[in-house]
């Protein structure tokens, strides 16, 4: 994406379902329903919006059936395989068919029974599933689920570096206090680093503690350009800059053969998205990062350059990512605690934040009127934020980013 495209676009309408592990519903149900509230949250009609597009991992449901039942005729329509690496990815592919002349208003959205049908942590149908392609080299020898799969990377940065589990639990304590502020997040404990490190092992140096939940729940945002956002119901919010999928060198399986086993990509993001934005990592006021497990944060804050490599342990346990800290992270509880959607819900988080409008249980909230007072159940919103800014995840060597501004 060039340059020139920088604050074109905008987001102009988010909407989530409940955060459940039992929905109740199918995946189109919900889909429905998300794309249908974020169309009303930025005040357009099904025939204003032409352009829907989706992605997949596991299951889901198409475009085509989802637009149908609104009423929505797109110009652009796709649906993509994948999960936290294309959501992002996925915006900017939207810009970009905008920008070509293809459509005019596009609806990204996610809807997934990640707890109630289909798990991604391994169990259930996928589990079930008979092994055939790329899993002969893997699920025999019970390298199957993300944690599995990611572990290496956590291990060698705890040897390499001389992290502490302790530094890292840190991310799961802070993600619980932000949620315990959100009145949305299925998980609203407060923790320890001592619970977390007590919490019974998944795969070393993994505990339970350590992963993101698994939740029933659907996600949606739409994207317009900027000269038609201003005319819309909620205030603007411009991306500055974005990358697509990126990928190490070799496909997914092969991110462990190129490079050091710690980087990720987003030592290869940051060189795209930065300089389109026209920021640095010290501009940035708030963040979502991907927190599949604790971990996936703190090599995301290295490489994108908000700390040095091997400095993360220090950087997350020192207070900076925390509700009234220098630059917090997934103030909603991200998808440690509050849903784990393959994204988009930190995307909608930074957007509602940078309007004023999040979510809490401070009374004047829809008016923007927050308290700051970050006691357990009371404000989770950032005083001022100017830049947000979203780091996507699919796997240590595939991710994508977004920068957001109000």
């Amino acid at each position: 994406m060039p340059t020139s495209l920088k604050e074109k676009y905008c987001i102009v309408g988010v909407g989530e379902t409940e955060y459940s592990q039992a929905s109740g519903r199918t995946t189109r149900a919900m889909g429905v329903e998300v794309v249908k509230k974020a169309m009303d949250d930025a005040g357009l009609k099904a025939s204003d919006v032409d352009g829907i597009v989706c992605y997949h991992s596991n299951d889901s449901t198409p475009t085509t059936l989802i637009a149908g039942t609104l009423g929505i005729r797109p110009n652009f329509y796709l649906d993509v395989t994948g999960g936290g690496g294309t959501s992002g990815g996925l915006v900017t592919t939207a810009l970009a068919a905008m920008e070509a002349g293809l459509c005019k208003t596009v609806a990204v959205f996610r809807s997934m029974n990640g707890y109630s049908q289909t798990r991604i942590g391994g169990t259930g149908p996928r589990a079930a599933a008979p092994i055939t392609g790329e899993g002969v080299m893997t699920r025999p020898y019970g390298y199957m689920s993300p944690a599995q799969s990611f572990a290496f990377t956590f291990m060698r940065h705890l040897y390499e570096f001389g992290t502490k589990p302790s530094q890292v639990a840190m991310v799961k304590v802070v993600h619980t206090r932000h949620a315990s502020n959100n009145p949305k997040a299925f998980l609203k404990k407060r923790v320890t680093v001592d619970e977390v490190l007590n919490s019974r092992w998944i795969v070393k140096p993994v505990h339970l503690l350590d992963c993101c939940l698994e939740t029933d729940n659907a996600t949606c945002i739409i994207v317009a350009p900027a000269e038609r956002a201003r005319s819309l119901r909620q205030k603007p919010i411009y991306i500055m800059g974005g990358s697509g999928p990126v990928n190490k060198l070799g496909g997914q399986d092969l991110h462990y053969q190129h490079g050091p086993i710690t980087r990720v990509q987003g030592y290869y993001v940051k060189d795209i998205v930065f300089p389109m934005a026209g920021v640095t990592p010290e501009d940035i006021d708030v963040t979502g990062s991907y927190d599949a497990f604790t971990w996936t944060t703190l090599l995301q804050l290295e490489d994108y350059g908000f700390c040095k490599k091997g400095e993360g342990g220090d950087y997350v346990s020192s207070g900076i990512i925390e509700l009234g800290g220098k630059r917090p992270n997934n103030t909603s509880g991200g998808q440690l605690c509050e849903g784990y959607t393959h994204g988009i819900n930190l995307v909608i988080e930074l957007t509602r934040q940078l309007r004023g409008q999040v979510d809490d249980y401070c009374p004047g909230w829809r008016e923007g009127k927050h308290t700051y007072d970050y006691s357990e159940g009371h404000c989770r919103a950032v005083k001022d934020p100017e830049i947000g800014m979203f780091m996507g995840w699919g796997s240590p060597g595939a991710g994508n980013s977004l920068i957001l501004r109000r």
